[in-house]
């Protein structure tokens, strides 16, 4: 089994607010995939005296130990529990109702011998190869089917954050996670998996540089860090074109890749 994380922050300037980690027992039975993206907040008050950064280590690590030592528990249940542990972290100093309260995005996968297991929840990415090559993605599209506009507004993205019509993310209601994508898929069915933040995965979402399935080729020629490499390189060409993504240049770079042969 093959195994790598690669990230890089948007800017010197900010700390990465991505989080990543892979959990293989030395047994070789099985393992999983976490990562996170946090949620930068617009500049104002959220409620929180933490970063994003103290958050999404505190959820990541207890998505990490979780799904490694509670096979007994579905993701989504651990999705709620590491939610509430992470809660629980700075319920008495901050006011966890502020709907800008530090969150993040989440994609988790778990795999034994029988069966590989995902979540997903917001705009990370899953891919899923399977043996002849096809790679089957993993999305929560609820974002996507708000209007950019829309987005445009914090206002506007504040009412329809983490509330039905919306969309939803990790941050300190536990019940979040029965709105995250799940499912089961055979084991004898996946070659290799992957999971991406959104700054990852705009090598095919946001340039179309190519399509899933090459992008796992990439992934299982170049490894984690050669993807993140091609987006830097496409962001860097583009703005010096004058393109029309200079709106945000860089952003945090995040991607696991896992073979299993």
């Amino acid at each position: 089994m093959r195994s790598e994380v690669a990230t890089l922050p948007g800017s010197p300037e900010r700390p990465n607010e991505d989080w990543a980690a892979t959990a293989l027992p030395a047994s070789g039975g099985g393992g999983t995939l976490v990562v996170l993206d946090g949620v930068t907040p617009p500049a104002g008050d959220d409620g929180c005296v933490h970063t994003v950064p103290w958050f999404t280590a505190r959820l990541g690590g207890a998505l990490t130990e979780l799904s490694a030592s509670r096979p007994d528990l579905t993701l989504s249940e651990i999705l709620s529990r590491a939610i509430r542990r992470t809660a629980g972290l700075h319920a008495d100093t901050c006011d966890l109702s502020h709907v800008r309260t530090p969150q993040a995005t989440v994609a988790l996968a778990r795999w034994d011998a029988a069966s590989v297991e995902h979540l997903v929840l917001s705009d990370a990415v899953l891919l899923l190869q399977a043996p002849d090559g096809a790679v089957r993605t993993v999305r929560d599209d609820r974002l996507d089917r708000v209007p950019r506009e829309v987005l445009r507004s914090h206002e506007a993205t504040d009412r329809l954050r983490n509330s039905e019509g919306g969309f939803f993310t990790a941050a300190a209601d536990p019940s979040v996670a029965e709105r995250a994508v799940t499912g089961t898929t055979p084991r004898a069915e996946v070659r290799a998996l992957a999971g991406l933040t959104d700054g990852a995965s705009r090598w095919v979402e946001l340039f179309g540089a190519g399509d899933w399935a090459e992008c796992a080729g990439v992934l299982a020629k170049e490894g984690a860090a050669g993807l993140l490499r091609r987006v830097r390189e496409l962001e860097t060409a583009d703005a010096a074109a004058g393109g029309a993504h200079r709106w945000k240049l860089h952003d945090d770079a995040t991607a696991v890749y896992v073979a299993f042969s």
